[in-house]
């Protein structure tokens, strides 16, 4: 009699201890990822001598993220207290008070403003005189400052085939002026190349890729050309000998009516 309470007791007591453990998993369960874990540290509430224990909690640390350093801007060399191109000349934007000079500055000033005032810049190194906007060099500089601000765009929004189409054409329509300026004035290519940092690479020998089938044709008619070119010489020889032989005779002959 005593065995069975004692049995009785203990299943009791595990049925209790099972009771609460599924319990405090069915609480985990339906806590909210964004709840507190400081809850879930301390664990249930379990009796003595239970042996559920709660799992602690890691937290890894995370590596910090590096900010992306992209190339230098050709902009990055306007100093933001210079006045824009309109108001540079103007002798009252000089004299009047601060809140004025900074909003007529390039501090609030629009990418356009500080794109035309490089191109300015850039024009008045390489012309001719004050009065020149439309030679070659000037043409050259201009050229360089879209190109320029292309590639910046590009550098960050590189899915955009518009600005990358008028990159393409600008650098084109940039090298059929160096090219031009380099036959008829060589000194002014130089200073160009010189003062606006470009470097001149000649075009390539052949724009066609060079495949196993075109290497094989140009061979055969560079043998084409040389068997052609023998026979003309020979031709030329044959010419050459019946000339002299008839110039031969005709003397003779006149020696002999002599």
């Amino acid at each position: 009699m005593f065995t069975n309470i004692g049995l009785r007791a203990v299943l009791k007591v595990q049925a209790s201890v099972l009771r609460e453990s599924s319990a405090a998993l069915c609480c985990a369960a339906s806590v909210k990822p964004w709840t507190n874990r400081s809850s879930l540290l301390s664990g249930p509430k379990v009796r003595s001598g239970s042996f559920a224990v709660p799992q602690p909690v890691r937290h890894y640390a995370r590596a910090a993220k590096k900010k992306k350093t992209g190339p230098e801007s050709q902009l990055g060399d306007l100093p933001p207290t210079m006045l824009k191109m309109d108001y540079a000349a103007v002798p009252l934007a000089q004299t009047t008070d601060d809140l004025v000079k900074r909003l007529l500055s390039l501090e609030l000033a629009s990418h356009k403003e500080k794109l035309q005032l490089k191109q300015e810049q850039l024009i008045a190194k390489v012309q001719r005189d004050e009065s020149d906007r439309s030679s070659e060099e000037v043409q050259v500089a201009i050229l360089t400052a879209r190109i320029r601000n292309y590639q910046e765009h590009l550098q960050k929004h590189h899915k955009d085939k518009a600005n990358k189409r008028r990159m393409l054409m600008a650098i084109d329509r940039r090298k059929k002026i160096l090219k031009h300026l380099r036959l008829i004035r060589y000194d002014a290519f130089e200073k160009v190349c010189e003062q606006l940092g470009i470097t001149y690479t000649f075009p390539p020998e052949y724009y066609r890729r060079a495949t196993r089938r075109w290497m094989a044709k140009k061979e055969f008619c560079i043998k084409v050309f040389k068997a052609v070119q023998k026979q003309k010489a020979e031709q030329r020889l044959k010419i050459k000998q019946s000339s002299g032989s008839t110039d031969t005779e005709s003397a003779k002959t006149n020696a002999a009516e002599i």
